[in-house]
């Protein structure tokens, strides 16, 4: 849905060059009401959305993922110049992943039945049905716009209900051309609805009497406030949220041979991303090596403008965000943690670069170890053995990833099932559409992906027989 209000319009501006790259039209209130409308009517309706059965939704939702491959390139080149995401980890992600994640979801809900009869401990059977809950308001961040949108996207259409989608407004441009690949595969209309809007149309759905269910990917703090809110009202939330994860690297581990799954897992997106391992425990008798290993990686990454494809780390997303984190490097570093490498900006360009930093002999209470920084800043906190370890990775508020390194996989497991967090790797990490992703802790609450994603999206309904 498109607004056609006279509010003022948001700007879109090129995190690699600080230039204006496009604007769009500012949603609303009454845009926010007629998306909502939009949608109930969609559900609601005798022969709509919710009425398909399983294997129409899932043609519609394959037709989509047809679409979202044909616009990948472009899709990719439009996230990239936005938010500053290095175009060769655009491609990856935000071209190719949506597509694949629809077509997960369509498979799922041909094959999952939506409703059993149990026998009864009675005498009597029930009948449970799985439905769809009805509109649900989707609240999505700038660092992986399309991917974050099809992990809710996805199961949501997938079980029956309609969407309102609320984009950040640093990332909105894609978010143009997914509206058009929603049209071009024949979604009907009011099925999804797109609200290009700042933080005020996001509020403003929280607590919007139209909407079913909330999903937010995000800050914890705000995750919190939405948690209260839409507790308030008995309204139910998903919420995936920010996190500090740890990265054990255990005493066998082979560092030059995991070296391109190590940058990855901790510096992936220019360090913005939400499941980084930015805490890296290394055992004492290896600290020297450890430190020195990430420092060269994060020393040798290539840092250039997004859109050119040799990039490694691109640009932050804005120049407030590059702003907060000088102020965690300058924090560490008024804490008397040894900068390593980095700390500075690079001559890379106009754009909000921050140098890819390193810091050792870092204690795991220290600010820069405990608070989230989303951005290519990595701590390498020493610890003296394997109970240390994972004490030091359980010392956080967060709970959403990590990361065990190891020459034994099953060395490397029985660490990573004493972690408390949501998710894992071993010896690298990457969610998988068909397993549950989310967090514990100050990461949120609810998990995306897998079956457990698509119940998210369904409520249980049991007639007694």
């Amino acid at each position: 849905m498109r607004s056609h209000s006279d509010a003022e319009p948001i700007t879109i501006t090129s995190a690699s060059t600080a230039e204006i790259i496009g604007s769009v039209a500012a949603a609303t209130r009454s845009d926010a009401d007629a998306a909502v409308a939009a949608a109930r009517r969609a559900f609601e309706a005798a022969s709509g959305w919710a009425s398909w059965e399983p294997q129409q939704r899932a043609a519609a939702l394959r037709r989509l993922a047809d679409q979202l491959t044909a616009r990948s390139s472009e899709t990719a080149r439009l996230v990239s110049a936005q938010n500053g995401m290095p175009l060769s980890t655009a491609v990856a992600f935000e071209g190719n992943v949506p597509a694949g994640i629809l077509q997960y979801f369509a498979a799922l809900i041909e094959a999952a039945p939506l409703e059993e009869t149990r026998a009864g401990v009675t005498g009597r059977s029930t009948l449970v049905h799985r439905r769809p809950l009805g509109v649900v308001a989707l609240i999505l961040p700038w660092n992986f716009p399309q991917t974050l949108t099809f992990f809710k996207l996805a199961p949501a259409l997938a079980a029956g209900n309609t969407v309102v989608i609320k984009p950040s407004s640093e990332t909105l441009l894609d978010a143009g051309l997914l509206a058009e690949a929603v049209m071009a595969a024949g979604i009907p209309r009011g099925v999804v609805n797109i609200l290009p809007g700042g933080d005020d149309i996001g509020s403003y759905l929280v607590t919007h009497p139209g909407v079913d269910k909330i999903s937010f990917t995000g800050s914890t703090a705000v995750g919190k406030e939405i948690a209260g809110r839409a507790g308030g009202l008995l309204r139910p939330v998903t919420l995936e949220l920010g996190g500090k994860s740890a990265a054990i690297v255990l005493d066998d581990a082979d560092l030059e041979a995991h070296a391109e799954a190590m940058f990855t897992a901790s510096l992936l997106n220019n360090g913005q991303t939400c499941f980084a391992s930015t805490r890296i425990l290394a055992p004492r008798r290896r600290y020297g090596e450890v430190v020195d290993f990430y420092a060269h990686l994060a020393a040798e990454a290539v840092v250039g403008d997004a859109l050119d494809p040799a990039t490694q780390v691109g640009p932050m997303v804005s120049e407030a965000h590059r702003r907060n984190v000088e102020n965690h490097i300058a924090r560490g570093l008024a804490d008397d943690a040894r900068l390593v490498t980095g700390g500075g900006r690079p001559d890379a360009g106009p754009g909000w670069f921050v140098e890819p930093t390193v810091f050792a002999d870092v204690d795991n209470s220290a600010a820069i170890a405990q608070e989230e920084i989303f951005g290519p800043v990595l701590v390498v906190i020493p610890y003296a053995d394997e109970e240390e370890a994972v004490r030091l990775a359980n010392d956080s508020l967060y709970g959403l990833g990590g990361t065990v390194w190891s020459g034994d996989q099953e060395h490397a497991l029985r660490i990573a099932r004493q972690v408390r967090t949501g998710t894992i790797g071993v010896n690298h990490y990457l969610p998988a559409p068909d397993a549950p992703y989310g967090g514990v802790k100050n990461s949120g609450m609810g998990r995306e992906l897998g079956p457990e994603g698509l119940a998210q999206y369904q409520e249980l309904h049991s007639v007694y027989l």
